[in-house]
């Protein structure tokens, strides 16, 4: 009989193959013949998996995509206890990419946000990407709210808004973590004052009148 392949297992390992050579050089430095060695596979079994190199780069971008995803929703699912607001604060950390051993994946995330500046299907990639992480942020920072304000009196609040801040918030501290500019530690307080102001303002009743 003839061999069996798992073309879905053989894209997602070209795709972490992809992964490592970005890491290492930058997406200029990612090529058909490279990923196939260090994927172990033969050309031609790229080329079978991915017509071109926007293909490759397509996939593998949302296979990054789906990585994160992945880690913020078991973060969610292994503390089912915590509030809503702790919730949010951990799905934040998580985004960001702070940890050190993130931070591998963290450069290969900027290199491909760099491209994908100049490159409409890698944008379109990324835009869907963060639409996903975007509705877990609204619907943790709706239910905060409700557990959080004053039903009679609270501070206005658009759980859109507030969840595309913080996720704004958690791209740029990726890239300020990489550079040095600050410690993972330092980053993670950023994201702490910010949901602490965010929950005190939420609490206190709306101003009226002059």
């Amino acid at each position: 009989m003839p061999k069996q392949v798992d073309h879905a297992g053989r894209r997602h390992l070209i795709a972490e193959a992809v992964c490592r050579l970005a890491d290492e050089s930058g997406l200029e430095g990612v090529t058909l013949r490279d990923v196939a060695a260090r994927a172990q596979v033969s050309m031609g079994a790229v080329q079978r998996c991915f017509r071109t190199k926007e293909e490759m780069l397509v996939f593998t971008l949302g296979h990054i995509g789906e990585q994160v995803g992945e880690r913020v929703r078991a973060r969610l699912v292994r503390s089912p206890a915590q509030s809503a607001r702790t919730a949010l604060g951990h799905a934040a950390t998580e985004v960001s990419l702070l940890e050190e051993e993130r931070h591998a994946e963290a450069r290969v995330w900027l290199a491909f946000l760099a491209q994908a500046a100049v490159d409409e299907s890698l944008a379109r990639t990324l835009r869907s990407n963060y639409a996903a992480l975007q509705g877990v942020f609204v619907r943790l920072a709706a239910e905060a709210a409700r557990t959080t304000g004053d039903a009679e009196g609270a501070a206005p609040f658009d759980p859109l808004v507030e969840a595309r801040t913080l996720l704004a918030l958690a791209d740029g501290l990726t890239a300020h973590v990489l550079i040095g500019h600050l410690a993972p530690r330092e980053a993670r307080e950023v994201v702490h004052t910010h949901l602490e102001n965010l929950w005190e303002r939420l609490s206190r009743p709306a101003r009226t009148g002059f």
